[in-house]
């Protein structure tokens, strides 16, 4: 609304348009939306969250492989898959397998894929979810790698950090899952709770990221942006994850941004480094790291992120460039 009154005062125009622009898009992407609400609701009162634990048993290449494909099809942001973490270190899970988990789990979920297709394409969102897997694949064994050549040691938490909480309650006690969890009226209460949630949460985000999506393409040359990332250079690549951390709001949010910067020039490679970079190393969800974990295992997270993001963007770059 701050947007809005600004340019309706500044350039009344341009509020026009781009209030048309925001409707346009929201209609566009809405079957997808409403279907990323509904998985999102359904994961919830089904209680399918609880199959997370069952990925953190057998071999540790096992755990590793597991945790990663978990990671990509769970529903957790950067943030909230911290109080997770603290809840698998607590109890005693390798730093391998669950750094997997950390890294792959933000970069996509089911809800997260059905709108990366409605603003990016089918191709952009299975490459995607190729690429959360991919970094958690790296982030798993690269820690095997640091453990081994001595980089890391135990313990993986803070002294004084708790067992996560709530939050990790999913890890700790898993309950059964209940796949028809409309026969009990309290899981149909908690799909619907969960569904408004979610709903208002994403609307909002994505109403405010269409908005400065169509101030990007009014203002935002498109020279300027295919000059520094347009290219498909590993320079433009790197440049895109550096950028994605500070800039990036969330994993929906950055949706309709991508997609702008797309159309201004931005080159596929760069745009995937850019979600990737920034999905998992946002500041918030850096500075939360930084209070759980020791620097050592807070250096490897931020440098295998990153690795990870400029791999993948360089190999969709390849790919598809």
């Amino acid at each position: 609304m701050l947007i809005l009154s600004t340019l309706a005062v500044a350039v009344p125009y341009q509020a026009t348009a781009s209030v048309t622009f925001t409707a346009k898009s929201v209609w566009g992407i809405l079957p997808f939306f409403m279907l990323s609400v509904a998985l999102a609701a359904y994961a919830k009162a089904s209680g399918a969250e609880n199959l997370i634990a069952k990925a953190f048993t057998g071999r540790i290449w096992l755990m590793v492989l597991f945790a990663s494909l978990v990671g990509a099809l769970s529903p957790f942001c950067s943030c909230g898959v911290i109080p997770v973490i603290a809840a698998l270190l607590a109890s005693g899970v390798p730093l391998a397998p669950v750094m997997a988990f950390w890294l792959a789990s933000p970069l996509m979920d089911p809800s997260m894929f059905f709108l990366t297709v409605g603003v990016l394409g089918l191709q952009f969102a299975v490459a995607k979810t190729i690429a959360a897997t991919v970094v958690g694949l790296l982030g798993g064994f690269g820690v095997l790698a640091l453990l081994r050549i001595g980089f890391l040691t135990s313990p993986a938490l803070r002294d004084g950090v708790g067992n996560g909480g709530g939050a990790g309650t999913k890890i700790r006690n898993p309950k059964a899952v209940e796949w028809l969890f409309w026969t009990e009226p309290a899981r149909r209460e908690a799909f619907a709770s969960s569904a408004r949630q979610n709903a208002l949460f994403l609307g909002k985000w994505l109403l405010l990221a269409f908005m400065l999506e169509s101030l990007m393409v009014a203002y935002v040359p498109g020279d300027f942006i295919a000059h520094v990332a347009g290219d498909g250079s590993l320079l433009s690549i790197a440049v895109a994850t550096l950028v994605g951390v500070p800039s990036y709001l969330n994993g929906n949010a950055a949706l309709p941004l991508v997609a702008g910067l797309i159309e201004r020039g931005m080159a596929p490679g760069a745009a995937m480094a850019f979600l990737i970079g920034g999905g998992v190393t946002s500041i918030p969800a850096a500075l939360a790291v930084w209070a759980i974990t020791p620097r050592k295992v807070f250096a490897a997270y931020l440098g295998l992120a990153m690795l990870g993001a400029l791999f993948t963007g360089f190999v969709f770059q390849a790919a598809v460039g």
